[in-house]
């Protein structure tokens, strides 16, 4: 795990998010703390558990966007799934294991592209070598006694002019022919016959009684590199050695985001069975609470994953979940709603803010824009006033009025290539006159 304090975590955040600095402060206390359990002594360090997060907030105002830059800061593995797609076990839907067979292949494909990198300069060689043997003409005879040197010295310059060729990128479109291994069997097949509920070990009984079959395919050469150096790749790495570090990653370092978690509230009065809240409930309590998960890499132990829950609560309020369950997320951060100055500045401030990427994307066409700081102004107003005025959806109103003023040049970008464009106060209202006198307004809501 990196070795980040909180005060850089925060600043690596606010690259990208606007605001909330409480539940940055407190995600970042959360991430600091798996740190310093690492450098405890191994009779101490099983019994520190993570500090769970609840966050609290409308939709829109970051939730989602903190949990994921902090994942990818950290390096650690991470999945954001939906409280909604659950239910009990033995009714119809996912399972709360699920998510933790998700996050461990996760952390598979990240282990696998870090040792991807240790074995590249190998692999890479390897798929020369392999392409030069596929592009090289076959059937050569035998060459008479006496004369292998002479044979042997051209089949050698032979090789180094089309590995010249080939580094000079000219041979790109040269179709080769090559065995590619494949399942008899579409990859889906098991997901018609019980999905997630099967078991496990059932799933890579079923996965190993599907034999592995050889097919030749004719590809370009630019298609066979990218084909052979995963094949090379393949032989070069450690499974085993792979699947033990995934685990290890993701019982140390995963991160869950679960989203919707207010949903998971029952009404005062309900009637029947609640299959999708308190039964999910009772399911997720073992899980949050630290339990062994069977999966087809192995057992996988949920007691020191960081679960970061999240919720607009608007019906609802955390203590109307489960006690036990309120119990495993000790730490809830109240995010703020979004106003017409935290518009403004985060149609400017953020690495990705969408104004640069419009910037951009218009860039692809020959089209230079730029927007005025009233331009700007006048978006995030509206945006503010869109939310007050009709389902308040945080900063993805911007989405809404960005592409509403960008419709028509984004349209005609192609035919309008050299030219430059200031997008201005009377621009931005001109796009959003008609709708901006409706007070319905309904043509923003996402």
């Amino acid at each position: 795990m990196k070795n980040l304090t909180p005060k850089q975590i925060v600043a690596e955040l606010n690259r990208h998010i606007v605001g909330q600095n409480d539940a940055k402060r407190a995600v970042s206390v959360a991430i600091r703390n798996r740190w310093r359990r690492q450098q405890l002594p191994d009779g101490i360090r099983d019994e520190v558990g993570p500090r769970n997060i609840i966050m609290i907030g409308p939709t829109g105002v970051g939730k989602t966007e903190i949990a994921r830059r902090l994942a990818t800061l950290v390096g650690a593995p991470f999945v954001k799934v939906e409280a909604t797609k659950f239910t009990e076990v033995g009714y119809h839907g996912r399972d709360v294991d699920s998510m933790i067979r998700d996050l461990l292949d996760r952390a598979m494909d990240m282990v696998r592209s870090e040792q991807t990198d240790v074995v590249r300069a190998e692999g890479e060689r390897m798929t020369e070598e392999a392409l030069i043997d596929l592009l090289i003409p076959g059937g050569e005879p035998e060459p008479p006694t006496g004369e292998e040197d002479e044979s042997a010295e051209r089949r050698r310059r032979s090789r180094e002019k089309i590995r010249q060729r080939l580094r000079d990128g000219e041979m790109e479109d040269r179709m080769v022919e090559l065995a590619v291994a494949q399942k008899s069997l579409p990859h889906g097949m098991f997901t018609t016959i019980g999905g997630d509920m099967l078991d496990p070990d059932m799933h890579g009984f079923l996965e190993r009684l599907v034999p592995s079959q050889s097919k030749q395919r004719r590809v370009p050469v630019r298609e066979a590199r990218r084909l052979l150096f995963d094949q090379n790749c393949d032989k070069l790495i450690d499974a085993e050695k792979v699947t033990e570090m995934a685990i290890r990653r993701t019982e140390n370092s995963g991160i869950i985001f679960l989203d919707e978690i207010d949903k998971l509230c029952s009404p005062d009065r309900a009637h029947g069975p609640d299959v999708s809240r308190q039964g999910v409930q009772r399911d997720l309590l073992p899980i949050v609470e630290g339990c062994v998960v069977s999966t087809r890499q192995g057992p996988v132990r949920t007691d020191h994953i960081l679960f970061i829950a999240a919720g607009a609560f608007h019906g609802s309020k955390p203590s109307d979940l489960m006690p036990e369950l309120q119990g495993r997320f000790p730490i809830r951060v109240e995010l703020e709603d979004l106003n017409e100055a935290d518009f403004l500045r985060i149609l400017t401030e953020p690495e990705g803010a969408i104004s640069k990427q419009q910037v951009a994307l218009m860039g692809t066409e020959g089209v230079t824009i730029s927007f005025t700081a009233d331009a700007i102004k006048a978006m995030a107003e509206i945006a503010a006033k869109v939310n007050r005025s009709s389902q308040n959806i945080g900063a993805r109103r911007l989405y809404t009025i960005m592409e509403r003023v960008m419709e028509d040049l984004s349209f005609n970008a192609p035919d309008r290539s050299g030219d430059v464009v200031s997008i201005d106060d009377a621009f931005v209202r001109e796009r959003l006159a008609a709708i901006s006198s409706d007070e319905d307004l309904s043509r923003f809501i996402l």
